[in-house]
């Protein structure tokens, strides 16, 4: 993967952790293709348990507002 120093927030990062991982995303072209960049400093290993963990956190919030959208729906058509 090509590491480049061209966002000032790497530098910010670098200073302050042992390990990031930038995940960027830019908007879509007219055709729909959206250029998704992703960098990381610091250990491999490290920055891949990062990656699951944010996965894992994302899935859970995921599951959480589909919980409570169902659990809305239930009782706004709670039929007795």
């Amino acid at each position: 993967m090509k590491r480049c120093k061209e966002l000032p927030v790497k530098d910010s990062l670098a200073k302050k952790h042992i390990c990031y991982v930038l995940i960027t995303c830019d908007a879509p072209t007219s055709n729909g293709q959206m250029e998704v960049k992703m960098s990381y400093e610091g250990d491999a290993t490290l920055a891949s348990y990062l990656l699951q963990g944010a996965q894992n956190f994302i899935d859970e919030q995921t599951f959480n507002s589909d919980e409570i959208e169902l659990s809305s729906c239930s009782e706004s058509y709670n039929i007795k």
